[in-house]
């Protein structure tokens, strides 16, 4: 293990922005991490995945650790379900295909989502109808004060749009090692989402396997979102609202085109993209921080943005359509 000083964090955050840490090392395993926060006790932590789902606006002034475990393993079966235990420092697509090439199904839905195992269910990361709540069996953390192993359950987790208590109340306070999903044998194709049909249909694929659904979300997603090898972003910064029923009938009245999707409990989630769009966000460029302009949901770095000018553009759209529509966005994004 090595510690290093002053080291930048551009190479590891997927928006390329320029930032320092005071000490950076990595880890690979539980006793590594152990060993690093023994040799610089006392120190700001900040356990760092794929850098895919953070802004920096500032150096850090202490000791970034990035998680390195690997480890892809089946751990059990019953007749319905495999159980298959992943490091949380895989690469999260990387796992997806080691799934799909043994045909357990559940993940093919979330498909090309950058980052690594350890944020899925930090995130409860979700896309085209499905959710890391749904194959998620539990997971195993560190406690980086105390030192302690713990095992999170479903229940545990506290999953919601987006959130877990490791975005909440335990923030800053676990770094996950090692996730257990739930697959299953025989796969339930998912393509309630519309796209998904759409492009399937394009493909001429009639009966799809989870291989074709995974295909098939790959190609929308790389379709519509900016690859960040190429620019800087960190996917959708701003998560979909979700209004009572009768005020998404208001808005409705007035913009009759609003997108809506009806939730069991009776609110509504609305297209956040869409009411950025309609704010006349989509392409708007700031210097190097911009919106991108095939999805409104993007932020995006052209270059030499700072952190602190994605933030200053992503708190001008927060406020214009809070303006126009009377709808508080929150940012998907974890700001730093």
């Amino acid at each position: 293990m090595q510690i290093q000083q002053n080291i930048s964090l551009k190479p590891y955050n997927t928006f390329g922005i320029e930032a320092r840490a005071a000490f950076f090392t990595g880890f690979s395993t539980a006793d590594e991490l152990g060993l690093a926060l023994d040799y610089l006790p006392g120190l700001p932590l900040l356990v760092l995945g794929g850098g895919s789902n953070i802004l920096f606006t500032r150096d850090f002034p202490g000791l970034v650790l990035q998680n390195r475990i690997p480890g892809i393993e089946q751990v059990g079966e019953d007749e319905e379900f495999v159980y298959v235990r992943a490091g949380a420092g895989e690469n999260w697509h990387g796992f997806v295909q080691h799934c799909l090439a043994r045909g357990w199904g559940g993940v093919e839905n979330l498909s090309l989502i950058p980052g690594q195992v350890g944020a899925s269910p930090m995130q409860n990361i979700g896309a085209y109808g499905v959710e890391i709540r749904e194959v998620f069996h539990d997971l195993q953390a560190f406690h980086l004060h105390d030192r302690t192993l713990h095992t999170f359950t479903e229940k545990d987790c506290e999953f919601g749009y987006r959130e877990s208590v490791f975005k909440g109340r335990y923030r800053g306070q676990f770094a996950i090692l090692e996730v257990t999903f739930r697959l299953t044998k025989r796969p339930r194709i998912n393509t309630r989402y519309g796209a998904i049909e759409e492009e399937l249909a394009r493909m001429g694929v009639q009966q799809p396997g989870i291989a074709e659904v995974s295909q098939a979300v790959i190609r929308i997603r790389q379709s519509k979102l900016p690859d960040p090898r190429q620019v800087g972003n960190a996917g959708s910064f701003f998560k979909n609202p979700s209004v009572p029923g009768d005020v998404f009938r208001r808005l409705q009245q007035q913009y009759p085109r609003i997108v809506g999707h009806p939730s069991p409990d009776g609110r509504v989630k609305l297209a956040a993209g869409w009411l950025i769009e309609q704010c006349g966000w989509k392409g708007v460029r700031r210097g190097d921080a911009g919106c991108h302009d095939r999805q409104a949901l993007v932020l995006v770095n052209y270059g030499q943005a700072t952190g602190g000018e994605i933030y200053r553009l992503s708190e001008e759209i927060l406020q214009s359509v809070q303006e126009k529509f009377g709808v508080v966005l929150e940012r998907e994004v974890n700001i730093l």
